[in-house]
């Protein structure tokens, strides 16, 4: 997929260039830059030394050596001074760079670590949020596919007020369930022994609980009632059925309904998949074979991107043959979000990838 989060060493990661976060000196380090040189091997010294250096926020190329990497692009990060002196102006540059640098040199894959956020002091929340507004803003107008590899554990996202939302109400949904298979239980064991006072239960559980009109949508007779006679009849010659309506609404498969929904917002195909975090070439196998079945996190990153209510959602997953479950942690995330019209794909995937669930749109054959 175009951008893609992941838990990985950087110098094993198989794509075409490897960004290092080096010093102005470009001859090696700590951290990551030491990392990418001992596994490159010195040839990767020898050439760095030949360059005369890097200005913070420039970047400059290599080959990559002994790395699964063709190349190395090498970029200097802001030190940290309180953001009062352009460091977010320079990290920026440092994506915008590599990336433009990347692009001229053929890559069409590349992996980024979190530049500035180790011994630059660049606080990692606002580190991660300055990479993917920018890589986010640079795939608007290239195909390329990135990759922001964050090695280890990142509990700074737990800071973030929408993982702090999504875990409250995950907290709740399970709560619920459990309190709801307790009752069933309580209630099943009442009709054995006791029919009055299980029928009390019934009615106490019904007057708490409304309705909520959602849950509708997953019933087809509610959520999409069948058109009225007069409806179908509507432009046809003599009062005969308009059958080709009647049978858009029972035979439209999961690409013909994504098609309809673009077509209906007036977009590109490539606005579109660009929108839902969708490689062009998973893309190209939805709409040329109408019986594609694409992967539930692409199916929802398709939903995300077109700002589907959680109704309609649930109706182009069911065209793909899925449906939101509260047994999911996934499901769950993605339930919460379009509930309250949350449609920022990369900020939905920092809480999925916290939680180690598939991220929307991931995959280029899904």
């Amino acid at each position: 997929m175009p951008f893609q989060m992941v838990r990985n060493d950087i110098t094993k990661m198989p794509v075409d260039a490897i960004v290092n976060a080096a010093n102005s000196s470009l001859l090696g380090g700590g951290g990551v830059d030491g990392a990418i040189h001992r596994a490159a091997g010195p040839e990767l010294l020898e050439e760095c030394s030949t360059l005369g250096g890097c200005e913070t926020g420039r970047a400059k190329i290599t080959k990559g050596y002994r790395l699964p990497a063709r190349y190395v692009i090498h970029t200097v990060g802001p030190i940290w001074q309180g953001g009062m002196y352009g460091e977010r102006e320079l990290l920026g540059d440092c994506y915008r760079n590599s990336l433009a640098l990347a692009v001229r040199h053929g890559c069409e894959s590349v992996a980024f670590p979190l530049i500035s956020a180790g011994a630059y002091g660049y606080p990692k929340e606002e580190a991660l949020d300055v990479a993917a507004e920018t890589i986010t803003r640079f795939l608007e107008d290239h195909e390329l596919t990135v990759f922001l590899v964050l090695f280890g554990r990142t509990e700074f996202l737990t800071g973030k007020k929408l993982y702090r939302d999504v875990a409250e109400y995950i907290d709740d949904v399970y709560a619920q369930t459990h309190i709801r298979k307790n009752t069933e239980r309580t209630r099943e064991s009442l009709w054995h022994r006791d029919k009055e006072a299980a029928l009390e239960l019934d009615q106490a559980l019904n007057n708490a609980r409304p309705y909520r009109f959602d849950d509708a949508a997953d019933l087809p007779e509610l959520a999409a009632p069948s058109p009225r006679p007069d409806a179908m009849m509507a432009g046809t010659a003599g009062g005969a059925p308009d059958w080709d309506a009647i049978l858009k609404q029972t035979d439209e498969g999961f690409s013909q309904a994504l098609l309809r929904l673009i077509d209906e917002h007036g977009w590109t195909d490539a606005q579109c998949y660009r929108r839902a975090n969708v490689d062009r070439k998973l893309f190209s196998k939805i709409r040329s074979n109408p019986a594609y079945r694409p992967s539930k996190p692409t199916v929802c990153a398709f939903a995300v991107a077109l700002e589907l209510s959680l109704r309609d959602t649930k109706k182009l997953l069911k065209k793909a043959g899925f449906a939101l479950s509260r047994s999911s942690r996934f499901d769950i995330i993605v339930e919460y979000c379009l509930e309250h019209r949350i449609y920022d794909i990369y900020a939905i995937n920092e809480v999925l990838f916290q939680y180690d669930m598939p991220l929307l749109g991931s995959g280029t054959g899904s």
